[in-house]
């Protein structure tokens, strides 16, 4: 029983901790806020369920797993692409300020594939490595590299008003 209770503790510690970062992959993964929620409290149910093994292992990566396949679980069950109409993204912001970037780079992140959205948001959010983007993706690294160039390049397509922000990659 105590070594339950601190698997719990720890867990709770662990949750607390990581939660934000999370939602705010989740939050970059989906373009939705309450989809964004639930794929988190999934996640993170699956992580308890797991967790004295997960403990001592890689439990973010775990997570993060998690919140890549299930969200692309839920847009082939779902079969639509949910618009999201926050800001043109064509249209250069009234100001500069990093809200309004925020905004542009949100609308032009949801033009984008699942994969292309996943593969940005877990490279240059997440910092992950190709690698380890190819491990939860289940694809491999050259596939990444690849889709990484192309997102790139619709991004700027799409919002050329970053392109200061997009200096991610030369073309």
């Amino acid at each position: 029983m105590e070594q339950r209770l601190g698997d719990r503790e720890s867990f709770t510690a662990w949750a607390t901790l990581r939660r934000p970062h999370l939602l705010r992959t989740a939050s970059f993964l989906t373009g939705d806020p309450g989809l964004a929620e639930d794929l988190v409290q999934e996640a993170l149910t699956k992580v308890a369920q797991r967790w004295p093994r997960l403990r001592d292992g890689h439990p973010d990566a775990y997570a993060r797993q998690i919140l890549v396949r299930d969200n692309v679980s839920w847009w082939r069950r779902a079969r639509f692409e949910v618009a999201s109409e926050i800001v043109d993204p064509g249209r250069t912001p009234a100001g500069d300020s990093a809200v309004e970037r925020r905004m542009v780079l949100l609308g032009a992140l949801g033009r984008l594939t699942d994969r292309q959205r996943a593969v940005l948001v877990l490279r240059y959010f997440d910092d992950l490595s190709e690698a380890e983007i190819a491990q939860a993706l289940g694809v491999s690294t050259g596939t990444v590299k690849s889709t990484a160039h192309l997102a790139l390049r619709r991004l700027r397509e799409l919002a050329p008003e970053l392109s200061d922000l997009l200096f991610l990659e030369t073309s």
